[in-house]
């Protein structure tokens, strides 16, 4: 559903006006925005025509090619800075983490945590959750395929969702995820993560993990000390 840039500005404005009138906490709806009802009738369609396809490849194939005719409605509900239910904006969320859009998740991650949103009834977790689990999911099937991650995401997921509840198997998820990613660069830093990773969850997997680290890190000191003229002993 390509816009002109003129039907673009028409849909951010139409949408932050729209979210701004409507009461904190409030689901948003045919009724009281246009913009919504024209992005809901799409998403309906959209859904319908995922639905029918069996391939998870394919089904991200699919949300790639139409997440950004989102994008100006979802910019002017974000704009609005009025927290209202909307169920375009909780697919949008997960839709932009199931392709990899982890900056464009966390921007409407921001706005649906800050205001306490929930995401659509067909998903059993909270946003809180869902934002901590699947990235790290994606980012330890990475690390067993042997691929880079965006460590940073990771780092800014860990304090996105800080004070947030959730199940201690979640967020050990998502150090085990981060302690991984940081193992090469920071081994230090990574078996902190991988330690607490642990203590959330005892079979996170992180164990092993933790035993080579910790190899590593008693090996490099042992070189270090004995490459220091210091640390041994000097005939006079």
């Amino acid at each position: 559903m390509a816009l002109s840039p003129a039907q673009a500005h028409l849909m951010r404005v139409e949408a932050k006006r729209a979210t701004a009138q409507a009461a904190p906490g409030a689901a948003v709806d045919a009724s009281t925005s246009r913009a919504h009802n024209l992005m809901r009738t799409k998403l309906d369609t959209d859904r319908r025509r995922l639905k029918q396809v069996q391939s998870v490849e394919r089904k991200i194939a699919i949300k790639r090619e139409i997440l950004s005719d989102y994008d100006d409605y979802v910019s002017g509900v974000l704009a609005s800075g009025q927290g209202v239910q909307d169920d375009v904006i909780g697919y949008v969320l997960t839709w932009r983490i199931d392709i990899g859009d982890y900056s464009g998740a966390l921007d409407v991650a921001r706005y649906v945590l800050d205001h306490n949103l929930s995401l659509p009834d067909r998903f059993e977790r909270t946003p809180a959750t869902l934002v901590a689990e699947e990235p790290a999911v994606q980012a330890l099937k990475a690390y067993d395929a042997g691929k880079a991650f965006d460590i940073e995401v990771l780092e800014t997921i860990l304090a996105l969702t800080a004070a947030r509840d959730m199940p201690d198997q979640v967020r050990a998820k998502l150090h085990f995820a981060i302690g991984r990613h940081h193992a090469d660069q920071a081994p230090q830093r990574a078996l902190d993560h991988l330690r607490r990773a642990v203590e959330l969850h005892d079979k996170v997997g992180a164990k092993k993990d933790i035993e080579q680290l910790e190899r590593r890190l008693r090996q490099s000191e042992s070189g270090t000390s004995a490459g220091n003229p210091s640390s041994r002993s000097r005939g006079t």
